[in-house]
């Protein structure tokens, strides 16, 4: 998985240790860059959302 570029919400919450409905919640905000829409399936950008866990203090 750690090889993936784009993991789906539940390869995401498992691969950072984030609820599934918390990465739904964080990624319905339209500004957030890590996010990919595929139709209605959403895919998180791995090396984008590190970026974003190492400026953030609270989820």
């Amino acid at each position: 998985m750690w090889e993936k570029s784009n993991l789906t919400l539940t390869e995401a919450a498992e691969y950072f240790n984030i609820g599934k409905h918390k990465l739904r919640e964080i990624t319905n905000n339209h500004k957030c860059n890590f996010v990919l829409f595929i139709g209605t399936k959403r895919l998180i950008k791995r090396k984008e959302f590190e970026k974003y866990l190492e400026q953030v203090s609270v989820i």
